[in-house]
């Protein structure tokens, strides 16, 4: 991504707004025949707060971020139209009056821990995935809603509004549910691609809470006086529906030029998998833990949830809390270094979710299944990545047999695609090339979908061929023994060895 400041390079440019778990950014994006460029406007951190009840998103700051963001795009030159992306599953509820109800829960508050429970009698497990098609996380957003039940609030609610949604709703005073994120819920049906009726009707939840639901392209509507007051752009400004999950985003950024490719989004989560053209509702896929999401133009992002980056970063906070900086350069520089396969993890392992003492979770989960517990910095994040580049291996694996298709190559995209070991030990453990990049992917995607709307990209294969085209990718080819991979694999529980 250019790091040059917004300035009159950019005179006429589209500003994705794209939210992540640790910062958000405005990103201005110029797109034309043969380019592709991309400036930061604007970064703010994202810093969730706990409160007596639990864990939090700061929303209100994140949405000043990105008013004062869209500021800075303003300065910049002309804006096209405004697209905004976050992550899944947490929503905003609003009152009879539109007003917000409290401050949105953050996925990893401890609420939900059991709230499977309580959907279980009504919908079981596999009636459940045969509807939804979504893998089991305990943080979907039936099991919020389920752990809400009888709350003051949620009896209060009238609209419930996911994280892109409301940002939208803020910023433009309309009302909508964007497909991509809506189909992470856990409400909507994956054949009918609409929110279940039946479903709701089983939970006690009443459809009316549940917004109207809009497509990537579709006019989401146009700025509130106060935003355009305060941004200094026109209220004829359009925000323009994206593909708002921010994987979703990113997946339509994926540079495939040729078929049979997989892709892992790779930043706090990791997203495995392929693009289908219709979703997998097998018994083997469900007990797989696979999950059918739409994509940009009705595909199906058929993937799995790894727990990603998240590890690493934790790492990070706890040394940087206890001791000297650690930076990430010098920690990969010294992860090389150590002995390969020294301890191997489960990263998706529940113990891993909640913030906290990240590299003693990695010791104690090492202890516990007898293997040796890393000792320096540098042996657990190796120990991290070729666990993730293990998990990346089973879970394309598995995609594959289980929707029947061949892989070729993988492309590996988000943050996740500037850390050069892990996409190595990415391409060593599956035995395909990685290309590596763009790094920038949502944001990219966010933007592409608002350039096809202004009638400049004519569908999401010249988007890709555009993003191809212009970005910089890196390829690593297989090396090293596969045997040995083979053995680590080995070492993980029965329940995550390969097919």
């Amino acid at each position: 991504m250019t790091t040059t400041p917004a300035s009159s390079a950019f005179p006429s440019a589209f500003a994705a707004v794209d939210l992540g778990a640790t910062s958000g950014r405005v990103i201005l994006g110029r797109v034309g025949p043969d380019n592709l460029d991309l400036t930061e406007a604007h970064r703010f951190p994202n810093t969730p707060v706990r409160l007596p009840d639990g864990l939090h998103w700061n929303l209100l700051a994140l949405f000043q971020g990105t008013v004062d963001g869209l500021r800075e795009a303003a300065r910049a030159g002309s804006v096209v139209s405004i697209g905004v992306d976050t992550w899944a599953v947490d929503y905003g509820l609003l009152d009879a009056d539109g007003v917000l109800l409290g401050t949105p829960y953050h996925y990893r508050d401890s609420r939900t821990d059991d709230a499977a429970q309580r959907v279980r009698p009504r919908v079981g497990p596999e009636e459940l995935y045969r509807i939804t098609g979504l893998q089991h996380l305990p943080f979907n957003t039936v099991f919020q809603l389920a752990s809400a039940a009888g709350s003051s609030q949620l009896e209060a609610a009238r609209t419930l509004l996911l994280i892109p949604d409301l940002l939208v709703h803020w910023l433009t005073g309309t009302i909508g549910a964007e497909v991509t994120n809506a189909s992470t819920t856990g409400l909507f049906d994956a054949r009918e691609r609409a929110w279940s009726g039946g479903l709701l009707d089983r939970l006690s939840i009443d459809p009316a809470l549940l917004p109207p639901l809009r497509h990537p392209g579709d006019p989401a509507g146009t700025l509130l006086p106060y935003v355009a007051a305060h941004t200094g752009l026109d209220t004829s400004t359009p925000v323009v529906t994206v593909a708002s999950h921010d994987t979703a985003s990113a997946v339509a950024a994926v540079p495939a030029t040729e078929p049979h490719f997989a892709y892992i989004s790779c930043g706090t989560w990791s997203l495995a998998g392929l693009e289908l053209d219709a979703p997998v509702l097998t018994e083997a896929s469900r007990a797989a833990n696979f999950t059918n999401e739409l994509g940009v133009d009705g595909t199906v992002r058929y993937l799995r949830n790894i727990m990603g980056m998240w590890l690493f970063e934790e790492c990070r906070r706890t040394w940087e809390a206890q001791g000297p900086p650690a930076h990430i350069p010098v920690l990969l520089a010294e992860a090389a270094r150590c002995t390969a396969f020294g301890a191997v993890i489960d990263p998706d392992d529940p113990g891993f979710l909640a913030p906290g003492d990240m590299p003693e979770r990695i010791r104690e989960y090492c202890r516990r299944t007898d293997q040796p517990a890393p000792g320096s910095r540098g042996a657990v994040v190796r120990c991290i990545l070729e666990s993730l580049a293990l998990a990346h291996r089973r879970t394309l694996r598995q995609a594959a047999e289980l929707a029947g298709r061949d892989i070729t190559h993988v492309h590996l995209v988000g943050g996740g695609s500037r850390n050069d070991l892990l996409c190595q030990l990415t391409a060593d453990a599956t035995g395909l090339p990685v290309v590596a990049g763009p790094t920038e992917a949502t944001a990219l995607g966010n933007i592409l979908v608002q350039a096809r709307a202004a009638g400049l990209v004519a569908d999401l294969a010249a988007m890709r061929r555009l993003v191809a085209s212009t970005q910089h990718l890196r390829r690593y080819t297989p090396r090293g023994d596969s045997a040995a991979w083979d053995a680590a694999a080995a070492r993980l529980s029965p329940a995550r060895t390969e097919p």
